[in-house]
């Protein structure tokens, strides 16, 4: 489609419509909206240009209103948990500061009211500070080493009661949001602790549970939603992979948070001191701290010396740098951006408990005594440094079903072949040459030591904190070879990453993806032909390039997404060509979703065949709605009319970063109320609309508010349109009555002004009963009972009646397959396209309801 009949198409804006007035009466509006944000943004800025904005309050004012052990146990400034929230320490975080209360704040407010805002600011404030303090206390007491080392520490803070009023507002939001706030605030609180680990980053980290108590109780017990445990766990695939990529995203760039960190305290706070410059020399290290007297103070100049130089740094960020390459991965469903960030995070919490733990058992000098009650704070510190890298591991893991896109076989074996190769490589050079200049180390060095320090040289300094130190580098030479080799492996592994991450897309390239187009362009590819441009499909081509196939091997079994693309002349041979590679490569050809012009191919060659469904079909050169059957289509549209609902027509690209936003969430609110997954194959989710073909018919009321949406796939013949098919379709809960027949109906009505689109398509209802018996034995009895289990959560036949309103015309839709002996896996493979995510117990017991 191109820009200008997009243009075209676009909804004119309306000058009278809210939100067209000038910036400054939207300001007001908006401020007006959010009275608590704006004004306590106005305090901070008061305050903050009031007590200096570049160098931050003075020394007296931070003991008299800053908060923290001394100021309320030892100077009983019990006030302080409350005023120590209106102060910042410099005029970059007081610019942070506005920032989140204007958008984080604000955003609260607007989502529970300005009373519950102001409730949980003061409450969260108060409890966050003063739980914390009250921790501290405790740990002072017992003689904890944390707790002693931040006792003389002041806080002042404006994120607590910030971060606090989001976390209670999450109990107001929609599912989207929910999972959004919850996820993203808790994690960022967490990294906060365990990269910094300040008294003020305990405080919010309270301040979050406060708030998530408060929001519990702000919601009343009516209107609190009561959900099974899996309710949490359920999400779209688009939103798992969003949240899931920030989780690592953050964790990775976490050690950053130590860099501009005043204080190190937290448990992985020893990536911080990667720019440290304060290194002490090898000899005044090996003297002082080989002799088995570890100190605290000789841990952090071990630490030290491990990162002296760039080849340490380097080791210590490019794993961090590749998991952040992961996130942007993870983000796009990459296989193996999954895998690469099990990986790094798996690798990463083993080698941490095997030095951690098992170089003492082995025989090794102890690092610090394992019985004594005064290091049991460093068993913590290294116990948090395992478990953190490997629960994201397993989080990933147990998600694996979110990221199909797969990378392409050689890819994935030439990355594994060159990270293997680089490694055991360069650790056999660091040995060779090591022995070659044994007498550059001190102390000196024998073969076994240099062959026991192999792992050290490419693992993060982080993870070797408290590992004791056998030799170091005595001049120049031996240095750069004690530096290099981790720092020239992980480059490898980064740039590797990024190459494979840019070109293992699974299904087609880039060229096969614009040849595809160009043939849909011209042939069509019928109703459904558009759906071999999503992602996940593969593509196959004739030899003179002029036909296209798009398939999903499932399970042995390759089905095919649509009928065959390209000019009816040559079908019969490409089917064949096709089915002739399948059986090349071990698979079941199955062609799926055909309609009957294709019969006459398949019956001349043999194959069975098996209706699976129907498509229902609208005519607008002959659209209208008159009579006694169109009355609830009449009643749709009217009741849109009163309620000032309107329909937009448009795409996703030309949608309004709200509009997109609220999309996004009546997505995810629909798929939470699933006791299943999304459904794939041929039904499209939030990705599929990113689409610039694809168009979008929204409800939106008269304050821009989306009722409903639904997408339209185009079909094309000659490079002209001549038909839409209905995909996507999701509403609110509270929407008007009938809105999904209003915008069915307005979109029929606005193509009833283009005599070239000849249909609308309302798609097929997948595993939703079919007219007469269906044919096929096993794979038909396993379709119905799968439809029937599903129909309670997806409404298969309930669809199916309401496209009935439209009195539309019934094209039914069938599949072909070369040998019925392979029925019984060929409908497994189909339940399996459908619910990519479904068991292996799942399966099992759609099997045993076929004897039922």
């Amino acid at each position: 489609m191109t820009t200008g009949s997009l243009k075209s198409d676009a909804t004119t804006s309306d000058p009278g419509r809210p939100g067209s007035g000038s910036a400054l009466r939207s300001s007001i509006r908006w401020a007006r909206q959010r009275p608590f944000a704006v004004g306590y943004a106005a305090a901070l800025l008061a305050v903050g240009l009031a007590t200096g904005v570049i160098s931050g309050p003075a020394r007296s004012i931070r003991l008299l209103l800053g908060t923290g052990y001394e100021s309320v146990i030892d100077h009983g400034h019990w006030w302080s948990p409350l005023t120590s929230v209106f102060f910042v320490d410099d005029g970059a975080e007081l610019l942070l500061a506005l920032a989140g209360t204007l958008i984080v704040l604000g955003f609260a407010e607007r989502l529970m009211g300005t009373c519950r805002t102001a409730i949980a600011f003061l409450v969260t404030a108060i409890l966050g500070a003063t739980i914390g303090i009250g921790a501290q206390f405790l740990g002072v007491a017992g003689g904890e080493m944390w707790s002693r080392g931040v006792s003389e520490l002041w806080a002042m803070d404006p994120f607590t009661p910030i971060f606090g009023s989001a976390l209670a507002a999450s109990f107001f939001a929609g599912p989207l949001w929910r999972r959004r706030i919850r996820v993203l605030g808790v994690s960022t609180v967490l990294v906060l602790v365990l990269y910094s680990g300040q008294p003020s980053d305990l405080y919010r980290l309270l301040a979050v549970l406060v708030g998530l108590g408060v929001g519990w109780f702000g919601v009343g017990w009516r209107s609190r939603p009561i959900r099974p445990l899996s309710a949490w766990r359920r999400s779209s695939d688009h939103e798992s992979r969003t949240l899931l990529a920030a989780i690592v995203g953050m964790v990775a760039v976490g050690p950053v948070i130590t860099i501009f960190s005043g204080a190190r305290y937290g448990p992985l706070a020893p990536l911080g001191l990667l720019l440290t410059q304060d290194v002490p020399t090898a000899g005044d290290v090996v003297d002082r701290c080989l002799l088995g007297d570890i100190t605290r103070q000789c841990v952090q100049e071990l630490s030290l010396e491990r990162i002296g130089g760039a080849g340490p740094v380097l080791v210590s960020l490019l794993p961090l740098l590749t998991l952040v390459v992961a996130a942007f991965g993870l983000a796009r469903g990459r296989r193996f951006a999954a895998w690469l960030a099990i990986t790094l995070n798996a690798g990463l919490a083993l080698l941490a408990a095997w030095y951690y733990g098992l170089l003492p058992i082995s025989g090794q000098p102890y690092v610090w005594q394992w019985q004594s009650g005064r290091y049991w704070e460093v068993t913590l510190i290294l116990g948090v440094s395992v478990l953190v890298p490997l629960l994201v591991a397993v989080v990933i893991l147990a998600n694996l079903r979110h990221f199909p896109v797969a990378t392409r076989t050689g890819q994935w074996h030439r990355f594994l072949l060159v990270t293997v190769g680089s490694f055991t490589g360069l650790a056999a050079a660091y040995v060779g040459l090591g022995w070659l200049f044994r007498t550059h180390f001190r102390p000196g060095v024998t073969l076994f030591d240099l062959i026991a320090d192999v792992p050290e040289r490419f693992i993060p300094v982080g993870f070797l904190r408290l590992e004791r130190v056998s030799f170091l580098p005595n001049d120049a030479l031996a240095t750069t070879l004690y530096d290099s080799v981790g720092a020239v492996f992980w480059i490898i592994v980064f740039v590797g990453a990024i190459v494979a991450l840019r070109s293992v897309a699974v299904g087609p390239s880039v060229d096969a993806s614009a040849r595809l187009r160009t043939l849909l362009s011209t042939f069509g590819g019928g109703s459904l032909g558009f759906m071999a441009t999503w992602r996940g499909n593969s593509l196959w081509f004739s030899a003179s390039g002029r036909t296209a196939i798009a398939y999903r091997v499932v399970n042995g079994i390759a089905i095919t997404t649509s009928e065959p693309i390209g000019p009816r002349s040559e079908a019969a041979e490409a089917v064949a060509f096709f089915a002739r590679m399948c059986d090349d490569h071990g698979w079941v050809s199955v062609f799926y979703s055909l309609h009957d012009s294709w019969k006459s191919v398949f019956v001349a060659m043999g194959w069975p065949t098996m209706q699976v469904g129907e498509e229902t079909l609208l005519r607008p050169s002959t659209w209208s709605t008159t009579g006694r059957k169109w009355q609830d289509i009449r009643s749709s549209i009217n009741r849109a009319d009163r309620a000032g609902v309107r329909a937009e027509w448009t795409t996703y690209r030309s949608l309004s970063l709200t509009a997109a936003a609220q999309i996004a969430e009546i997505s995810e609110q629909w798929v939470q109320e699933k006791e299943l997954p999304e459904l794939g194959f041929t039904l499209g989710g939030l990705d599929e609309l990113h689409d610039p073909e694809v168009r979008l018919m929204l409800a939106v009321d008269s304050a821009e508010r989306v009722h409903a949406v639904t997408s339209w796939l185009p079909t094309r013949r000659d490079g002209e349109i001549i038909g839409w098919t209905l995909d996507f379709m999701r509403r609110r809960p509270d929407s008007i009555n009938g809105v999904m027949e209003f915008l069915i109906a307005q979109t029929a009505e606005r193509m009833q002004e283009r005599p070239e689109v000849e249909f609308l398509s309302l798609s097929v209802a997948p595993l939703a009963p079919v007219s007469g018996p269906r044919q096929g034995g096993i794979a038909a009895g396993l379709l119905d009972y799968l439809g029937r289990t599903l129909e309670p959560v997806y409404g298969f036949r309930s669809l199916l009646l309401f496209k009935n309103k439209f009195q539309p015309e019934f094209a039914p839709v069938f599949m072909s397959f070369p040998d019925p002996v392979a029925l019984p896996e060929i409908g497994l493979a189909l339940a399996r396209a459908y619910l990519p995510s479904l068991s292996v117990r799942e399966v099992v017991t759609l099997a045993r309801g076929l004897s039922q």
